[in-house]
């Protein structure tokens, strides 16, 4: 997919997943939307920090923004904790879709908890990526940047 440059009237920017690059959760949340966005159209992907992710978002909103996974949707929003990860599955279609549609019945105050609960705890469940990039597939590769 050809990235648009911003500001072209009727142009819409990709979305893009920014992923903490010291985190295994995250790798393997990346490997997991790689794997089920299979024509490549829904979402490209940066590290957060990376030079990517800071002239996509203003300084002002990434300070407030967890260490995680954050999500900037085509149309300019920043996405966090588990509103990111409910955009990521209803953007994904099919049995995703359903799933992120019906999580969206449980309030989100309990979403967000359950995100934090994980979050706090994911370096002790899932081991330190040797690099900051997810290893992936060459053709995938294209997908990533910096």
């Amino acid at each position: 997919m050809a990235q648009s440059e911003p500001g072209v009237v009727g142009e819409k920017l990709p979305n893009r997943i920014f992923y903490d690059g010291s985190c295994g959760l995250c790798h393997w949340t990346v490997r997991f939307v790689l794997r089920r966005d299979r024509s490549g159209d829904a979402f490209r992907f940066a590290p957060l920090g990376g030079a990517t992710f800071e002239q996509s978002v203003p300084l002002s909103e990434r300070r407030g923004l967890p260490d995680s996974v954050v999500l900037l949707t085509g149309d300019g929003r920043v996405l966090a904790r588990s509103g990111a990860v409910l955009y990521i599955l209803e953007h994904l279609g099919g049995f995703w879709r359903a799933v992120g549609r019906a999580a969206r019945l449980i309030p989100r105050r309990l979403l967000d908890l359950a995100y934090d609960g994980v979050a706090r705890v994911r370096r002790l469940l899932f081991q330190r990526p040797e690099t900051i990039c997810p290893v992936v597939e060459p053709g995938l590769r294209d997908r990533f940047d910096p």
